[in-house]
């Protein structure tokens, strides 16, 4: 924990520095300069503990009240055109602190001081008052009060690193180490911040004599950064940004990432998060989707389905058509829960100029046969185009990090919109739509399409669990080592909640583990449903599933499970459990020799 502390700190500062924080710095500096010498370390503790607020506890309280995620970017913007304004015109900001000089103690709230000395004069420093006298204000809580609102607005813009805190806050309950985690990235910014204010009143401390216009000035540049950001130039700024930035400038905290505590902790962090983000919001809010770039051609493609002769295509060919990029794999079950949606919007608006194209990448080495690809494209109903990507070639095109992950393209051919794993259905329909418009569809699109389909569980279940060397791990047996092993009979105690145990007789590989004899996987979950991907090549096999050491009965068993077991042929996902709610159970799976498992997943 104190490494993902030390980490998320170190990434703040990072953040605080880089191209895609450029909106907010011209609102920070503006705030900072002017006013007492405090100032500036109010602004930033403001900024910290506003910061920390928004993306902790903020996050649920928008959730539960169903407002909308831009709520709290909006507020901070028109708090911060409140601030520029009193700035801006002297009169206004004088009348500010009379008021807020009634609530603070001994006039410390409220010697606002924003022109850091009156009009007539006085030292931008604020150590001096006109008279020689001492100051009537440090400056420190009314930089507070622009720090404050400065955090909300500095959320949206911090970049991918935040963005993950955002999404790690929204969907798990509040502990007291994601508030410190939070919390250490808002300071590691706003020390960054600080730092840049402090030069910058040195800078201007040759301006004394012109405190007054300068600060009138700085107040005009806030009001202005603010309208910028309420019509999302920011965001337009920070797309550019992204797409045309080496991407450790973009984000210097890239490098950072390389621990493997933080890869584990902030996975979702990476990729194309920023643009993910500014496309959403713009599809969310009806606004003109921002061009990010050109789609990459497809490359180096092995093998395509569901085209004329099962001949490839270009994505050249398809100029003229709103395109979706999804790329999959079938055995992932957050991929498996798309795929209705992807098939309805082909099937509704196909006929109005939009296409799919299905980039199968795969995770696991059976994964690479045509055969099974083949198989899973029928089974799952998909009569849109599928490429084969065995060697990664389009997926390090698009620079993709996910399963699944899906790039809408425009008519001309510019990614439009990115979005990476389950969910938002409805904003990527209405992306489509828009674009479909776009190119020119007039005569109208109809209704939207419904779709009906099985949704993940909301509530926190166990972990993806890999059952080879390659990413194992929580098993009791200790560290897994490749090769043959007996791991001797199931001891009379379940495994720890989400661990795994394996007993018999295994030979453990790298991407999965075959049976031997005797071979029972054990496992002590929580979640709704759980899935098993597994493979019997070259003939079909029983595999037994047990819940708390008793056959499953029907009415919990999965799909894939009848009379207690699961026929396994096809190296496939196969549903074992499927429980009316989240619950937590011990599954034990007796498997036969000749079967091999790769993944436990949960829904």
């Amino acid at each position: 924990m104190l490494l993902l502390i030390v980490f998320a700190l170190l990434a703040g500062a990072a953040t605080a520095v880089s191209p895609c924080v450029l909106p907010v710095l011209p609102v920070a500096l503006s705030a900072g300069v002017t006013g007492g010498r405090r100032r500036p370390l109010g602004v930033v503790t403001g900024l910290a503990l506003s910061f920390t607020f928004a993306t902790v506890a903020l996050v649920y309280v928008i959730s539960a009240l169903g407002l909308p995620d831009s709520l709290l970017r909006t507020l901070a913007i028109v708090a911060l055109i409140g601030f520029g304004v009193c700035l801006a015109v002297p009169r206004l900001g004088d009348r500010l602190e009379a008021w807020l000089s009634r609530i603070g103690p001994s006039g410390g709230v409220g010697a606002f001081a924003l022109s850091g000395a009156a009009a007539g004069g006085g030292a931008v420093s604020g150590t001096d008052a006109p008279g020689g006298g001492p100051a009537p204000s440090s400056g420190f809580w009314s930089g507070m009060l622009v720090g404050g609102g400065l955090g909300f607005v500095y959320a949206p813009c911090a970049g991918p690193i935040l963005a993950g805190v955002i999404t790690a806050s929204a969907s798990q309950s509040f502990t007291s180490a994601r508030l410190a985690v939070a919390f250490a990235y808002g300071v590691g910014s706003a020390a960054a911040l600080y730092l840049l204010m402090l030069g910058g009143r040195r800078l201007t401390s040759r301006l004394a004599r012109r405190s007054g216009r300068f600060q009138m000035a700085m107040g005009a540049v806030m009001v202005l950064i603010a309208l910028a950001m309420l019509g999302n130039y920011d965001t337009r700024f920070e797309t550019a940004i992204a797409s045309d930035l080496p991407s450790f400038l973009v984000d210097p905290t890239s490098g950072l990432e390389s621990s493997h505590a933080a890869q584990a902790r902030l996975a979702a962090l990476r990729g194309h998060k920023l643009r993910e983000d500014a496309g959403l919001h713009a599809a969310d809010a009806g606004l003109r989707l921002p061009v990010i770039g050109t789609a990459p051609e497809f490359r180096d493609n092995q093998h395509w389905f569901n085209t004329p002769g099962d001949r490839p295509i270009s994505l050249a060919s398809l100029r003229g058509h709103v395109v979706l990029v999804d790329f999959w794999t079938y055995t992932c079950i957050n991929c498996i829960r798309t795929l209705p949606y992807l098939n309805a919007w082909y099937s509704k608006y196909h006929k109005d100029g939009f296409d799919i194209v299905g980039i199968h990448t795969p995770e696991f080495p059976f994964e690479h046969s045509a055969a099974n690809v083949a198989a899973a494209i029928q089974q799952n109903g998909i009569h849109y185009p599928v490429a084969q990507d065995n060697d990664y070639a389009t997926w390090d095109a698009y620079e993709n990090q996910y399963w699944p992950a899906e790039y809408l393209i425009d008519a001309k051919g510019r990614i439009r919109l990115e979005d990476f794993g389950e969910g938002e259905y409805a904003t990527k329909q209405r992306a489509i739509r828009s674009l479909l418009v776009e190119a020119g569809d007039t005569a109208g699109l109809g209704a939207a399409a419904d779709v009906n389909a099985l949704k993940p569980s909301e509530a926190e279940v166990t972990p993806e669990s890999y059952l080879g060397t390659e990413r194992g791990e929580r098993f009791t047996n200790g560290t897994l080592t490749d090769g043959l092993h007996d791991f001797g009979p199931l001891p009379g105690q379940p495994p720890p909640l989400s661990g795994l145990r394996l007993a018999g007789t295994w030979n453990v590989g790298a991407w999965g583990t075959a049976a031997v004899a005797d071979s029972t996987l054990q496992l002590h979950f929580r979640a709704r449903r759980v899935y098993l991907v597994m493979g019997s090549p070259g003939a079909t096999r029983s595999v037994k599933v047990l819940l708390d050491g008793r056959p499953i009965p029907q009415s919990l068993a999965g799909t894939s499970v009848h009379a207690g077991a699961a026929d396994v042929h096809f190296q496939d996902i196969y549903n074992l459990v499927d429980l009316p709610s989240v619950q937590s159970h011990l599954l034990t799976v007796q498997v036969p020799p000749g079967v091999s498992v790769y993944d436990f997943t949960f829904g």
